[in-house]
């Protein structure tokens, strides 16, 4: 295992390619685990550097949201992604909140898959700001793994202004063990050899599955330690842990047999908030759903793709959550459209037994927008609904996303409070 001070971020020379033996060795250990440090308040900084080596919070500063990104500043003082945001203003009262801006933040994600796609068609990403990249057949072009991570580095700086984390290993498991442990703005390389002594040093949380409480289980037993599981007889790690017990042995020892899968289509993009009360009001329902609708749309329009199935959330204020969705026969990405839908749902679901907690869109069954035909509609407002909306995708992109919003939305209403999911 060999951790990686990030100096000029040259390795050792690439004049001529390794023979076919060196090849295969390299080969051996050339899964790349890339994470983004602290991804929406990284990107916020790029236009606010005076805020840098502050603690900085994105997020909605109202009690029921929660924090959706936290400084490195702010995560030393106790703030952590998904605490509500009450719990982190009170940690960190002098924190600067920066609210949202999730269609910024996609654009920013397309542009760093970009980057990994022109490494290697092995690319499969877990989010937008992280990804498994299986580097082995750009060993050639780009020389071996570690050279590969400096690059990936460099040019994630360079051309997006952040800073990226990198994990290098012989499995997937493994390199995320790595980036994880070099995080913020590192890179480390756990070599095959190398693999189980390294796993072994570490607590037993750090293997998957491996979550609060199934640790004190573990700890009342003596496992305290990865090297600990490993120790333990499978048979007596089933009686505790059930079939997750082969799964969490099998991990201690390194062994991850799965590829890294490329994924090239989002599987859904939607949003959702929580109300800072929960509401029974009709209106105040359907407004915020024309929100998370123009929200939703503009995503879409950014990633490129359109939606053949829109779904709505709510949850309850027993958190009791129920979900409905419709499929269209042409696939769309007009705000108007996708509320015209969310609201039938909500109708359909006819007298709600109680206020509702959190209202959600969601756009499924993705396709890209150049590969389909848009069919007309029978009602030209169809069109020239998303004739509009692309226009104001290009001055919300010019001036910002509170430049230009549909009236009703300017009406003032109380404000949800919530999350909006990336």
């Amino acid at each position: 295992m060999r951790p990686q001070a990030e100096n000029n971020g040259r390795g050792p020379g690439q004049e001529s390619a390794p023979d076919p033996a060196a090849l295969r060795e390299l080969r051996r250990t050339s899964i790349l685990h890339v994470d983004m440090d602290a991804f929406f308040v990284s990107v916020e900084l790029r236009t606010r550097p005076e805020l840098k080596g502050k603690p900085v919070i994105v997020g909605f500063p109202v009690d029921r949201s929660v924090v959706l990104s936290a400084s490195y500043e702010a995560r030393a003082l106790g703030v952590k992604s998904a605490m509500p945001m009450a719990n982190a203003m009170r940690i960190c009262p002098n924190a600067v909140i920066i609210e949202p801006r999730h269609s910024l933040y996609y654009e920013v994600s397309r542009e760093l898959m970009g980057i990994f796609e022109s490494i290697t068609d092995l690319v499969e990403p877990l989010s937008v700001d992280e990804a498994f990249l299986d580097v082995g057949g750009a060993i050639r072009r780009l020389g071996p793994p570690l050279n590969i991570g400096h690059l990936i580095r460099r040019r994630v700086a360079s051309e997006l202004g952040i800073t990226a984390s990198v994990g290098i290993a012989a499995n997937k498991f493994v390199a995320k063990i790595a980036s994880t442990r070099c995080k913020p703005d590192g890179l480390l390389l756990i070599e095959e050899g190398q693999t189980v002594a390294y796993l072994h040093s570490l607590p037993v949380n750090a293997l998957w599955g491996v979550g609060a409480k199934t640790a004190d289980v573990l700890a009342r037993l003596g496992i305290r330690t990865v090297a600990d599981v490993a120790a333990t007889p499978l048979s007596s790690l089933k009686k505790v842990l059930g079939a997750s017990g082969e799964h969490v042995h099998r991990l201690s020892m390194g062994l991850d047999p799965r590829p890294v899968t490329p994924t090239r289509l989002e599987k859904s993009i939607g949003s959702e908030e929580t109300f800072a009360v929960d509401t029974p009001d009709d209106a105040l329902l359907q407004r915020e759903l024309l929100r998370l609708s123009h929200r939703t749309a503009s995503r879409l329009r950014t990633a490129g793709m359109l939606a053949r199935t829109i779904a709505l959330k709510l949850r309850y204020a027993d958190f009791s959550t129920i979900s409905r969705s419709k499929t269209m026969h042409t696939p769309v990405d007009s705000a108007q459209l996708i509320y015209q839908v969310a609201n039938q749902l909500l109708a359909s679901l006819g007298e709600r037994p109680m206020s509702v907690r959190l209202v959600g869109v969601r756009a499924e069954q993705l396709e890209p927008a150049e590969h389909t035909s848009l069919q007309l509609s029978f009602d030209r407002r169809d069109d020239n609904w998303r004739a509009a909306e692309q226009a104001l995708d290009r001055v919300t992109e010019r001036f910002g996303s509170k430049t230009v919003l549909p009236a009703t939305l300017l009406e003032p209403h109380a404000e949800p409070g919530g999350q909006g999911s990336p």
